[in-house]
């Protein structure tokens, strides 16, 4: 398992706290997901086999957020 930490602009509340989550617990390979909303980071835990850093970002983007890295 490989641990990332994805930097996201825009999340304020719980709601961003639960799509943010939400987005990326759906994509197979993913499975722990920390979203500090004070710092915009969120800590992602995956098989690197299954998921990679794109679909991470897409996923989260999908939800109106901007991933910064």
């Amino acid at each position: 398992m490989e641990e990332r930490v994805l930097e996201v602009k825009g999340m304020s509340c719980g709601h961003c706290k639960m799509a943010v989550t939400g987005a990326l617990k759906q994509l197979d390979g993913v499975s722990t997901v920390d979203v500090d909303l004070t710092s915009g980071k969120v800590d992602v835990t995956y098989d690197e086999a299954k998921v990679g850093f794109t679909q991470m970002k897409d996923a989260v983007e999908d939800q109106g957020y901007d991933v910064v890295k």
